[in-house]
Order: structure tokens, then C-alpha cells, then sequence
């Protein structure tokens, strides 16, 4: 089987599985097992594949065409034009979760104190101790398991982070922080079983369930934020696209000023940021 066979047998099974972008998923599949980059292809797409590397491929196939994230297959995601490691035990990153890294980056500055909170595969804030370098992080999470990937994805990426397990602020004490970045689980549970199959059945639910209403966790953040925050200090979350009335509300009930929400690419609102002031 040729690389260009072995694309359109990709592309026609995982399109047969009814698999959403089946060319796009098929082609990460191939690079993955014959480390070909696109322009190898173009160039080479009459290079045959191993025996074991058809055998290999083919497998990926199927599981895919099974609904098993092609994340959890290649065990990479790529975030803010970096590459994460990623597993069962995380959320997958979103492109959507980029605007909050951008927003949060136009404040951020070196010295600062950040914490990301439901830190997951560590993705928001090492990202932006990579981007604004020389401030320091702390990011928090109830499962070890999560933890153990961030801390793998900071020594990656020559990060110097804290990972702390954490449920919420429970082990929050001490200095201040300049920054809170959050991105909460926030689908009301009543709405788990619609999503898409690879996300119900494959990403952790505790990642996912915000509560009756989807709005469990930013109770916590808007009533107990403060305590942790210095004056003047801001706070990013990520929201559900239909929450941009509700998060910012809960906000401004607890005391934060200056509550605005951020649209995302494709114009949902996605991220709300709200400024403490003792």
C-alpha cells in the first residue's frame, strides 16, 4: 500500500463511520504511524508503507471509526501553537479555550502570579508561562490523573509550574494572585448524554458536568475568587455559549467591576473577565 493509497483507504472507511472531518483525521492517522509530513507525500506519495505500518494504520482506522478521540490515539493535541500531551484522564484542548489565553496574555506581565484553577492537561496556563516567561504559576486539580499529565506537558515545554491537587480553592492559601484563568466544567448534566460520542464516552465527565444548571463551579469561582485575588487583580473563565448572562451576573452579585464577555472566532461568547477591587 502507497501513501496515497493508503490516504484514500483512510478517508473512504473513516467517511463509511460517518466521522466528521474523515480526510483530516485520516491524514493525522498516517503521519502518526509512518512520520511522513505533508510535503513528503506530495513529493513521495508513490512510497510504500511496512507490513507493520499497513497492520498499525489499519488498526487506528477502526478505532476511530469506533469514535475513540484521534487525540487519545496519537496522544497529542496542539494549543496555542504548541503540542500537549493528552489522555483519558484530561479534556481535550480547544481551539475555543485560545481566546482565553489571549485575553488573559494582554494583562499578564513578568512577576505576576497566575492560578488555573481545573488546571487539566495544563494546556491555559502553560501556555501563558511560555508565552509571558519570568511569572510565576499554579495550577490545580481534584484528579491525579490530570496532574500527572500537566506536570508531564510543563517538563515538555521547559515550564516551572506548581501542580497542586486541589478541589476548587480548598488548598489555596498564601500570597495573593495577580490572575485567576479558569475553564470549569460547565455543561448541565441533564445535556451530557446529547453530546457527540467521542466526548461522552471518552473524555472524563468530571471535566465535563457543571451541575444541574452548568453553573456549580463559577458559584465557587464568583464567592470565593476574591480571597484570592489581589486588588485589582483580574479573573478569565471560560463559558458555555449560552452562559454569557449568567456567568457575568454571578460576577458582579459577588463584587467583581469592570465584568465583560469575550466572543470567540466564530463569534460565540466564550470567555468572561472581571476585575477584584477591595
Amino acid at each position: 500500500m502507497t501513501l496515497r493509497e493508503a490516504f484514500g483507504y483512510g478517508n473512504t472507511y473513516l467517511e463509511s463511520r460517518d466521522i466528521r472531518e474523515p480526510g483530516l483525521d485520516a491524514w493525522h492517522l498516517l503521519e502518526y504511524v509512518t512520520g511522513k509530513s505533508r510535503s513528503d507525500y506530495y513529493a513521495h506519495g508513490e512510497e510504500r508503507l511496512t507490513p507493520t505500518q499497513v497492520i498499525f494504520y489499519e488498526k487506528l482506522l477502526e478505532k476511530r471509526g469506533g469514535r475513540i478521540p484521534l487525540q487519545h490515539l496519537t496522544g497529542r493535541q496542539e494549543f496555542m501553537g504548541l503540542s500537549f500531551r493528552v489522555n483519558a484522564e484530561v479534556l481535550i484542548p480547544r481551539q475555543d479555550t485560545e481566546t482565553l489565553v489571549e485575553e488573559a496574555l494582554k494583562i499578564l506581565r513578568p512577576g505576576m502570579r497566575v492560578l488555573d484553577l481545573c488546571t487539566g492537561s495544563g494546556c491555559i496556563l502553560i501556555s501563558l508561562l511560555a508565552l509571558c516567561p519570568g511569572m510565576e504559576g499554579l495550577g490545580t486539580d481534584i484528579s491525579p490523573g490530570a496532574l500527572s499529565v500537566a506536570r508531564e506537558n510543563a517538563a515538555a515545554r521547559g515550564v516551572k509550574a506548581e501542580f497542586r491537587k486541589s478541589d476548587m480553592f480548598a488548598r489555596i492559601s498564601g500570597e495573593p494572585f495577580d490572575c485567576i484563568v479558569a475553564n470549569p466544567p460547565y455543561i448541565a448534566s441533564r445535556d451530557i448524554p446529547g453530546l457527540m460520542e467521542e466526548v461522552r464516552e471518552y473524555e472524563p465527565r468530571q471535566a465535563l458536568d457543571g451541575g444541574e444548571d452548568g453553573l456549580r463551579f463559577y458559584r465557587i469561582l464568583a464567592k470565593e475568587a476574591g480571597s484570592h485575588l489581589k486588588s485589582g487583580g483580574q479573573m478569565y473563565l471560560e463559558i458555555g455559549c449560552d452562559q454569557g448572562e449568567s456567568v457575568p451576573a454571578l460576577l458582579r452579585s459577588c463584587g467583581f467591576s469592570e465584568v465583560a464577555v469575550i466572543r470567540d472566532l466564530c463569534g460565540n461568547d466564550r470567555v468572561v473577565k472581571g476585575t477584584w477591587i477591595e
